[in-house]
């Protein structure tokens, strides 16, 4: 579908303006259009699936069942969550204060704080637009091993004692389940897709335009030269530099997909990707109002290792 629909659109635009899809700017304008409508069909599709699934999951519901289960299955049901959950690394953290809130286990909060910006729908129908089913089942793999064990080392530290908030357990009351129409859920997921495009938008043009831009007019060989190809140091400096950066997988994702085109490493890629949607400085200076400096470090550390380890591995396995 989108082969035919960029041929259409290819010959249309570039008879009109003139250029030649050889040139730098032509290139560069073929891969904004083509990669523009793919990732917003993608995004438009999958988003509108996993909301209407999610609308017979309330929140509340999910965080009633988790409190009181074994730790291991607390792990693994907070990573799962943070799936359908779409949000970025600052906008989990509310759900995560009422994770505190409810008494769970703080590594398994820890868990879905890292799970819900790395591994939302944004991010993996992203992924599986630009890299393929193979590519994204591998990132959610290892980012659902990042978030659990990373969950697991905070809970066996024991460091309930840096909550800087520790509110009494907030018990809503029992609330009968009120039982809503299909039509209606499938109209609410719709106004929800719709609602997330236009915030996200922005960042998917934004993101795809810089790639655009990069693809068009900046030579192969340098990304290779400062990426640092397959050299040691190149998963840990693209993990480092993504930390103090902030964005969604919307507008970092069309930057991945051209960086790896032009001969980035894919896990050095992804771990500069995973860095910048699960760790992020307002996240932390958000979190300094309820975590002690010494948790976030623990935190920040803990999850860029595992970054980093997912990065080598990538990097082994396709190459």
């Amino acid at each position: 579908m989108f082969d035919w629909w960029h041929h259409i659109v290819s010959r249309f635009v570039f008879g009109t303006l003139g250029l030649s899809p050889q040139s730098a700017a032509g290139s560069a304008l073929d891969f904004f259009l083509y990669d523009t409508v793919k990732i917003l069909t993608l995004l438009a599709v999958i988003i509108f699936l996993i909301t209407f699934i999610r609308s017979y999951f309330p929140t509340e519901k999910v965080r009633d069942w988790l409190e009181g289960k074994p730790p291991l299955v607390g792990y693994v049901a907070a990573a799962l969550f943070g799936i359908i959950t779409p949000f970025c690394s600052c906008s989990a953290i509310p759900l995560f204060l009422g994770f505190i809130q409810a008494r769970i286990p703080l590594g398994v909060t820890f868990s879905y704080l890292i799970s819900a910006p790395m591994n939302n729908e944004i991010a993996i129908a992203m992924l599986f637009g630009l890299f393929g089913w193979k590519i994204t089942a591998l990132y959610i793999g290892f980012g659902l091993l990042v978030a659990i064990v990373a969950g697991m080392i905070i809970d066996r530290l024991g460091l309930e004692d840096e909550l800087l908030i520790k509110p009494p357990p907030v018990k809503p009351p029992h609330i009968e389940e009120v039982k809503i129409p299909v039509n209606e859920r499938l109209k609410e997921a719709w106004d929800y897709t719709l609602d997330l495009l236009k915030k996200v938008g922005l960042y998917v043009l934004a993101g795809v335009g810089i790639g655009a831009f990069i693809h068009g007019y900046v030579p192969s060989d340098l990304i290779v030269r400062y990426a640092g190809g397959d050299a040691w140091y190149a998963v840990p400096l693209a993990t480092i530099l993504g930390v103090p950066m902030y964005s969604n997988a919307a507008g970092v994702m069309p930057l991945i997909e051209v960086l790896t085109q032009k001969g980035m490493l894919m896990g050095t890629a992804l771990s500069f990707m995973m860095a910048i949607t699960a760790l992020s400085l307002p996240e932390a200076m958000i979190l300094k109002k309820i975590l002690s400096t010494k948790l976030i470090v623990i935190f920040f550390g803990t999850v860029a290792l595992g970054i980093m380890i997912i990065g080598f591995i990538f990097n082994a396995i396709l190459t």
